[in-house]
Protein backbone atom coordinates (compact mmCIF):
# COMPACT_ATOMS: atom_id res chain seq x y z
CA UNK A 1 0.00 0.00 0.00
CA UNK A 2 1.68 2.94 -0.92
CA UNK A 3 2.11 6.26 1.27
CA UNK A 4 0.46 9.35 0.14
CA UNK A 5 2.68 12.09 0.99
CA UNK A 6 1.74 15.52 3.14
CA UNK A 7 2.11 18.44 0.82
CA UNK A 8 1.84 22.30 2.05
CA UNK A 9 -0.35 24.57 -0.03
CA UNK A 10 -0.01 28.64 0.76
CA UNK A 11 -1.59 31.25 0.01
CA UNK A 12 1.03 33.48 -0.47
CA UNK A 13 4.28 34.20 -2.33
CA UNK A 14 7.62 35.96 -2.69
CA UNK A 15 7.84 39.03 -4.56
CA UNK A 16 9.91 38.89 -7.98
CA UNK A 17 12.13 41.91 -8.02
CA UNK A 18 13.80 42.28 -11.56
CA UNK A 19 17.22 44.03 -11.53
CA UNK A 20 18.70 45.31 -14.56
CA UNK A 21 17.01 46.29 -17.55
CA UNK A 22 17.11 45.58 -21.15
CA UNK A 23 21.02 45.55 -22.76
CA UNK A 24 22.20 44.60 -19.44
CA UNK A 25 20.26 41.56 -18.58
CA UNK A 26 18.10 41.41 -16.97
CA UNK A 27 17.57 39.12 -14.18
CA UNK A 28 14.74 38.61 -11.72
CA UNK A 29 14.90 36.97 -7.94
CA UNK A 30 12.10 35.88 -6.12
CA UNK A 31 8.60 34.91 -6.95
CA UNK A 32 8.18 31.62 -5.11
CA UNK A 33 5.48 30.30 -3.69
CA UNK A 34 7.25 27.34 -1.76
CA UNK A 35 9.62 26.40 0.32
CA UNK A 36 13.25 26.05 -1.28
CA UNK A 37 13.18 23.44 -4.16
CA UNK A 38 9.92 21.79 -3.24
CA UNK A 39 8.46 21.92 -6.91
CA UNK A 40 5.19 19.42 -6.41
CA UNK A 41 3.76 21.70 -3.52
CA UNK A 42 4.50 25.56 -5.40
CA UNK A 43 6.55 27.23 -7.47
CA UNK A 44 10.21 28.37 -8.32
CA UNK A 45 9.72 30.76 -11.46
CA UNK A 46 12.95 32.22 -11.36
CA UNK A 47 16.07 29.90 -10.39
CA UNK A 48 18.68 31.54 -7.57
CA UNK A 49 21.54 33.31 -9.02
CA UNK A 50 25.44 33.02 -7.92
CA UNK A 51 26.71 36.27 -8.79
CA UNK A 52 30.77 37.47 -8.38
CA UNK A 53 32.11 40.28 -5.98
CA UNK A 54 34.10 43.32 -7.38
CA UNK A 55 36.08 45.63 -5.25
CA UNK A 56 36.59 49.20 -6.99
CA UNK A 57 40.14 48.93 -5.28
CA UNK A 58 42.60 46.51 -4.37
CA UNK A 59 41.51 44.45 -2.12
CA UNK A 60 44.69 43.70 0.29
CA UNK A 61 42.53 42.50 3.64
CA UNK A 62 42.13 38.87 1.13
CA UNK A 63 43.27 35.81 2.07
CA UNK A 64 45.97 34.52 -0.14
CA UNK A 65 44.11 31.24 -1.55
CA UNK A 66 41.57 33.88 -2.49
CA UNK A 67 43.46 36.55 -4.29
CA UNK A 68 45.81 33.47 -6.37
CA UNK A 69 42.47 33.09 -8.35
CA UNK A 70 41.86 36.85 -9.51
CA UNK A 71 46.10 37.77 -9.83
CA UNK A 72 47.07 41.16 -11.03
CA UNK A 73 43.50 42.16 -12.35
CA UNK A 74 42.85 42.59 -8.88
CA UNK A 75 44.89 46.11 -9.20
CA UNK A 76 42.40 47.13 -12.32
CA UNK A 77 38.30 47.05 -11.21
CA UNK A 78 37.21 47.55 -14.69
CA UNK A 79 39.28 44.56 -15.86
CA UNK A 80 38.26 42.69 -12.89
CA UNK A 81 34.78 43.27 -13.55
CA UNK A 82 35.51 42.05 -17.52
CA UNK A 83 36.88 38.73 -16.07
CA UNK A 84 34.16 37.93 -13.90
CA UNK A 85 31.87 37.94 -16.94
CA UNK A 86 33.52 37.42 -20.06
CA UNK A 87 36.05 34.13 -18.43
CA UNK A 88 33.81 33.15 -15.45
CA UNK A 89 30.19 34.02 -17.12
CA UNK A 90 28.98 35.87 -14.17
CA UNK A 91 24.88 36.84 -15.06
CA UNK A 92 25.22 39.78 -12.57
CA UNK A 93 28.16 41.70 -10.65
CA UNK A 94 28.48 43.01 -7.39
CA UNK A 95 30.72 46.18 -6.80
CA UNK A 96 31.53 47.19 -3.60
CA UNK A 97 32.76 50.94 -3.26
CA UNK A 98 35.41 50.16 -0.38
CA UNK A 99 37.54 52.60 -1.53
CA UNK A 100 35.85 55.71 0.39
CA UNK A 101 35.96 53.76 3.65
CA UNK A 102 38.45 56.02 6.09
CA UNK A 103 40.55 52.40 6.52
CA UNK A 104 40.92 52.24 3.05
CA UNK A 105 42.45 55.28 1.58
CA UNK A 106 38.99 57.48 2.32
CA UNK A 107 38.85 58.08 -1.60
CA UNK A 108 36.63 60.88 -2.68
CA UNK A 109 33.50 59.75 -3.69
CA UNK A 110 33.60 61.50 -7.22
CA UNK A 111 36.75 59.59 -7.78
CA UNK A 112 34.98 56.38 -6.83
CA UNK A 113 31.81 56.99 -9.15
CA UNK A 114 33.99 57.50 -12.09
CA UNK A 115 35.55 54.53 -11.27
CA UNK A 116 31.83 52.86 -10.88
CA UNK A 117 30.73 54.12 -14.26
CA UNK A 118 33.47 52.44 -15.87
CA UNK A 119 32.97 49.34 -14.60
CA UNK A 120 29.90 49.91 -15.48
CA UNK A 121 30.17 50.41 -18.87
CA UNK A 122 32.58 48.08 -19.69
CA UNK A 123 29.97 45.24 -18.77
CA UNK A 124 26.51 44.24 -19.50
CA UNK A 125 25.39 42.84 -16.97
CA UNK A 126 22.90 43.60 -13.86
CA UNK A 127 24.67 45.34 -10.96
CA UNK A 128 24.07 45.25 -7.38
CA UNK A 129 26.06 48.31 -5.95
CA UNK A 130 27.22 48.28 -2.05
CA UNK A 131 28.78 51.29 0.13
CA UNK A 132 31.51 50.77 2.00
CA UNK A 133 29.80 50.40 5.33
CA UNK A 134 31.00 53.69 6.91
CA UNK A 135 27.25 55.94 7.45
CA UNK A 136 28.84 59.11 6.39
CA UNK A 137 30.69 57.92 3.50
CA UNK A 138 27.67 55.35 2.26
CA UNK A 139 25.41 58.99 2.39
CA UNK A 140 27.59 60.89 0.26
CA UNK A 141 28.71 58.28 -2.02
CA UNK A 142 25.70 56.20 -3.22
CA UNK A 143 23.09 59.51 -3.89
CA UNK A 144 26.12 60.16 -6.53
CA UNK A 145 26.58 56.32 -7.42
CA UNK A 146 22.84 56.07 -7.78
CA UNK A 147 22.18 59.48 -9.93
CA UNK A 148 25.03 57.96 -12.28
CA UNK A 149 23.33 55.30 -12.68
CA UNK A 150 20.06 56.30 -13.35
CA UNK A 151 18.06 54.08 -15.03
CA UNK A 152 19.98 51.04 -15.28
CA UNK A 153 17.42 49.25 -12.43
CA UNK A 154 20.49 48.36 -10.29
CA UNK A 155 19.88 46.34 -6.51
CA UNK A 156 21.41 49.15 -4.34
CA UNK A 157 22.62 48.67 -0.62
CA UNK A 158 22.85 48.19 1.91
CA UNK A 159 19.80 50.08 3.96
CA UNK A 160 19.62 49.69 7.14
CA UNK A 161 17.23 50.50 10.50
CA UNK A 162 19.68 53.56 11.46
CA UNK A 163 20.55 54.80 8.32
CA UNK A 164 17.85 54.13 5.58
CA UNK A 165 16.47 57.84 4.37
CA UNK A 166 19.39 58.71 2.16
CA UNK A 167 19.74 55.40 0.18
CA UNK A 168 15.51 55.21 0.20
CA UNK A 169 15.13 58.88 -1.26
CA UNK A 170 17.41 58.29 -4.04
CA UNK A 171 17.03 54.53 -4.90
CA UNK A 172 13.38 55.95 -5.55
CA UNK A 173 14.21 59.08 -7.00
CA UNK A 174 16.66 56.77 -9.92
CA UNK A 175 14.75 53.61 -10.51
CA UNK A 176 16.57 51.66 -8.33
CA UNK A 177 15.72 48.66 -6.24
CA UNK A 178 17.41 48.13 -2.50
CA UNK A 179 18.13 45.80 0.19
CA UNK A 180 17.19 46.35 3.27
CA UNK A 181 19.58 45.04 6.17
CA UNK A 182 18.44 43.35 9.33
CA UNK A 183 21.33 41.50 12.28
CA UNK A 184 19.41 38.08 11.92
CA UNK A 185 16.26 39.43 13.72
CA UNK A 186 12.95 38.75 11.59
CA UNK A 187 11.44 41.69 13.72
CA UNK A 188 13.73 44.76 12.59
CA UNK A 189 13.65 42.92 9.01
CA UNK A 190 9.82 43.20 9.03
CA UNK A 191 9.78 47.02 10.17
CA UNK A 192 12.48 48.32 8.34
CA UNK A 193 10.71 47.02 4.89
CA UNK A 194 8.08 48.95 6.91
CA UNK A 195 10.09 52.13 6.72
CA UNK A 196 10.78 51.92 3.29
CA UNK A 197 7.31 51.52 2.22
CA UNK A 198 6.34 54.04 4.52
CA UNK A 199 8.48 56.37 2.20
CA UNK A 200 6.52 55.24 -0.89
CA UNK A 201 9.06 52.77 -2.21
CA UNK A 202 7.34 49.24 -4.07
CA UNK A 203 7.37 46.62 -1.50
CA UNK A 204 8.16 44.60 -4.64
CA UNK A 205 11.74 46.56 -5.47
CA UNK A 206 12.97 45.37 -2.05
CA UNK A 207 15.21 42.92 -1.24
CA UNK A 208 16.06 41.59 2.25
CA UNK A 209 19.66 40.79 3.29
CA UNK A 210 19.14 38.83 6.78
CA UNK A 211 22.54 38.58 7.68
CA UNK A 212 24.86 35.82 6.25
CA UNK A 213 26.98 33.41 8.47
CA UNK A 214 29.97 31.02 7.66
CA UNK A 215 29.25 27.33 7.46
CA UNK A 216 30.12 26.35 11.42
CA UNK A 217 29.97 30.20 12.69
CA UNK A 218 26.00 30.49 13.51
CA UNK A 219 24.77 29.82 10.06
CA UNK A 220 22.11 27.45 11.64
CA UNK A 221 20.89 30.58 13.11
CA UNK A 222 20.44 32.52 9.99
CA UNK A 223 18.96 29.63 8.38
CA UNK A 224 16.37 29.20 10.83
CA UNK A 225 15.47 33.01 10.84
CA UNK A 226 15.06 32.51 6.66
CA UNK A 227 12.80 30.11 7.16
CA UNK A 228 10.71 32.28 9.30
CA UNK A 229 10.27 34.88 7.55
CA UNK A 230 9.43 32.27 3.93
CA UNK A 231 6.87 31.12 6.06
CA UNK A 232 5.77 34.21 7.39
CA UNK A 233 5.27 35.59 3.90
CA UNK A 234 3.71 32.33 2.48
CA UNK A 235 0.72 32.19 4.64
CA UNK A 236 -0.04 36.13 3.68
CA UNK A 237 2.63 38.87 5.87
CA UNK A 238 3.20 41.32 2.78
CA UNK A 239 6.20 42.50 4.43
CA UNK A 240 8.12 39.83 4.75
CA UNK A 241 7.15 38.88 1.32
CA UNK A 242 10.76 40.28 -0.30
CA UNK A 243 13.85 37.76 -2.18
CA UNK A 244 16.81 37.16 0.09
CA UNK A 245 19.94 38.52 -0.83
CA UNK A 246 23.26 37.33 1.18
CA UNK A 247 26.89 37.90 1.04
CA UNK A 248 28.39 34.81 1.16
CA UNK A 249 32.25 35.67 0.34
CA UNK A 250 32.56 38.24 2.61
CA UNK A 251 31.85 35.88 5.65
CA UNK A 252 33.69 32.98 4.16
CA UNK A 253 36.82 33.80 3.19
CA UNK A 254 37.15 35.35 6.88
CA UNK A 255 37.09 32.36 8.83
CA UNK A 256 40.54 30.62 9.27
CA UNK A 257 39.50 27.09 7.99
CA UNK A 258 38.75 29.14 4.43
CA UNK A 259 41.86 31.15 5.02
CA UNK A 260 44.47 29.46 6.42
CA UNK A 261 44.36 26.12 4.56
CA UNK A 262 44.58 26.54 1.23
CA UNK A 263 42.35 27.38 -1.62
CA UNK A 264 40.98 24.28 -2.42
CA UNK A 265 39.33 24.34 1.44
CA UNK A 266 38.64 27.69 1.14
CA UNK A 267 36.24 27.25 -2.24
CA UNK A 268 34.84 24.34 -0.44
CA UNK A 269 33.97 26.11 2.55
CA UNK A 270 32.05 29.11 0.22
CA UNK A 271 30.72 26.82 -1.71
CA UNK A 272 28.62 24.18 0.91
CA UNK A 273 27.72 27.40 2.70
CA UNK A 274 26.21 28.82 -0.05
CA UNK A 275 24.22 25.64 -0.82
CA UNK A 276 22.79 25.66 3.00
CA UNK A 277 21.70 29.24 2.20
CA UNK A 278 20.07 28.04 -1.17
CA UNK A 279 18.29 25.07 0.65
CA UNK A 280 17.51 27.98 3.78
CA UNK A 281 15.77 30.38 0.44
CA UNK A 282 18.56 32.70 -0.56
CA UNK A 283 17.47 34.33 -4.27
CA UNK A 284 20.74 35.53 -4.81
CA UNK A 285 24.37 35.16 -3.67
CA UNK A 286 26.92 37.01 -3.86
CA UNK A 287 30.70 35.25 -3.60
CA UNK A 288 34.01 35.77 -4.49
CA UNK A 289 36.09 32.65 -5.89
CA UNK A 290 35.01 32.29 -9.58
CA UNK A 291 35.20 28.31 -8.88
CA UNK A 292 32.90 28.70 -6.21
CA UNK A 293 30.21 30.89 -8.55
CA UNK A 294 30.95 27.94 -10.97
CA UNK A 295 30.08 25.27 -9.10
CA UNK A 296 27.24 26.63 -6.88
CA UNK A 297 25.69 27.84 -10.74
CA UNK A 298 26.37 24.00 -11.72
CA UNK A 299 24.53 22.69 -8.48
CA UNK A 300 21.51 25.32 -9.14
CA UNK A 301 21.08 23.95 -12.44
CA UNK A 302 20.96 20.91 -11.64
CA UNK A 303 18.40 20.73 -9.03
CA UNK A 304 15.82 23.05 -11.09
CA UNK A 305 16.28 20.68 -13.94
CA UNK A 306 13.57 18.76 -11.45
CA UNK A 307 10.90 21.30 -12.13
Amino acid sequence: MGIELVKEKYSGGINTVEIGKAGRGPVKIGGETTLPFLFEEGQMPHPPIAGLEVFDCEPVDWPEPLKKAWGDSLKDPVKWAQRCVSEFGAKILCVRMQSIHPDWGGRPSDEAVATLKAMAQAVKVPLVVLGCGDDDKDNEALPKASQALKGENCLFGIATQDNYKTLTATCLADGHSIIADSPIDINIAKQLNILISDMGFDPKRIAMHPTTASLGYGMEYVYSIMERARLAAFIGDKMLSMPLALFVGQEAWKVKEAKELGEKQGVNWETATSVAMLQAGADLLVVRHPETARLVTKYIDMIMRKR
